[in-house]
Parts: structure tokens; C-alpha cells; sequence
């Protein structure tokens, strides 16, 4: 029987746009599966964190377009409790990344629906109304890794207790099974060590949504 005091609960950023924080945030609902691990879902946007940054046309469209999901999803946890976020993303993620869909409004009712919560919630994507706790709940995940990364951010118990935060991990496509729990096992590891910054290399793959 595991304790209570055996669970870990895992912290993660995670912006809807983003499909290498799909999948990450795919191999931690697989991991919960196989090891005694809490989520707690918490948004940040990649709009907000480039918002005053020099960046090609084409890629500055596409954060102006991330606004609306992000906005909606803060508006859902707002609304409807903290609890909703993981339920939503999902049906957000599916659509997005797995199906392709358009990133806009009728996408965003759509998971909307599916995840139970009010369509008109859908509306936020186009109101600044939600922007302020938006700003604050990426100002606490990013907060934890600083400017230089992206999403996902996962925050984990490290020595002696504390919360210990990495971007990533960045992986595809997610594992599955014991692959898994072997590499949520080895963030634990990595962030137990004092001291401990960076494991890196160049991707030669892109996101893979098997």
C-alpha cells in the first residue's frame, strides 16, 4: 500500500499551442499509471514569454494566435476550479495536435464541451479580462527555470524536500510503459543531485503523436 508520504505530485507548465508540452504532459498521464505521482496542472504561454521579443513574421502570428487557448484555459481554471485544467487540456491537445484542428474559437468550444465545462467559456480567448492571472501563473512556472526556455516546465521534490523545476523533459514520441516510469524515475534522480542544470542535445525529430 503506498502512504501518503510516498506520493510525489509533479507541478506542470504547460502552454495548449505547444506540441512538445503535449507530449511531455502525455508521459506524465502515462506515468501516473505506474508510479505513486500526483499532477497539478498549471498554464503558461509562450504569447506572453516572447511578447516583447524580435521574432520572424511568420512565428509571431502564430503566439498571437496562442492567446486565445491560453486565455480560455485560465478562464476555466478561474471559473471552475483548478481540477478542470487537466480534463480540458486534453481535449485542447487532441484536437490541436493529434487531429490538426484549427487553433481558434470553435476548436477551443469544442474541447470545451468535451471536457464538460461551459461552451462560452470559449469566448475569453478574445478578452483581456483573464490576462493579469494569466501573467501571474506563468510569472510562477517560469519564475522557477528563468527566461531562457520555453514550456513545458515540471517542478519536482528534490533533496531534503524542496521543489526543484526543469524545462522538458522534450521527448518523442512519449513513452509508454516501463520506458515511462523509468524516465520519471530518472527526473526524480536528477533532481535529488545539488547542483544539477542541464542535460541537452540538438533535436533531429520532430513531434511524433503516436
Amino acid at each position: 500500500m503506498t502512504t501518503a508520504a510516498e506520493r510525489k505530485t509533479a507541478d506542470f507548465w504547460f502552454d495548449p499551442a505547444c506540441p512538445w508540452a503535449w507530449m511531455t504532459s502525455r508521459w506524465l498521464i502515462e506515468v501516473q499509471q505506474l508510479r505513486p505521482v500526483d499532477v497539478r496542472w498549471h498554464v503558461m504561454s509562450l504569447s506572453v514569454l516572447n511578447e516583447h521579443r524580435d521574432l520572424p513574421a511568420n512565428y509571431r502570428e502564430l503566439l498571437d494566435n496562442a492567446w486565445g487557448a491560453v486565455r480560455v484555459c485560465i478562464a476555466a481554471e478561474q471559473k471552475c476550479g483548478s481540477e478542470v485544467l487537466g480534463r480540458l487540456y486534453t481535449e485542447l491537445g487532441l484536437r490541436f495536435h493529434n487531429q490538426g484542428l484549427p487553433q481558434d474559437r470553435d476548436t477551443i468550444r469544442a474541447a470545451l464541451v468535451a471536457a464538460g465545462l461551459p461552451a462560452e467559456l470559449a469566448d475569453a480567448a478574445g478578452s483581456e479580462e483573464y490576462d493579469d492571472a494569466l501573467r501571474a501563473s506563468h510569472q510562477e512556472g517560469i519564475g522557477l527555470v528563468g527566461e531562457d526556455v520555453g514550456t513545458p516546465v515540471i517542478a519536482v521534490e528534490g533533496a531534503d524536500g524542496e521543489r526543484v523545476a526543469f524545462f522538458g523533459p522534450v521527448v518523442t514520441p512519449a513513452p509508454k510503459g516501463e520506458a515511462a516510469a523509468r524516465l520519471w524515475d530518472g527526473t526524480l534522480l536528477v533532481a535529488s543531485t545539488p547542483g544539477f542544470y542541464e542535460i541537452k542535445r540538438t533535436r533531429t525529430a520532430g513531434p511524433s503523436f503516436e
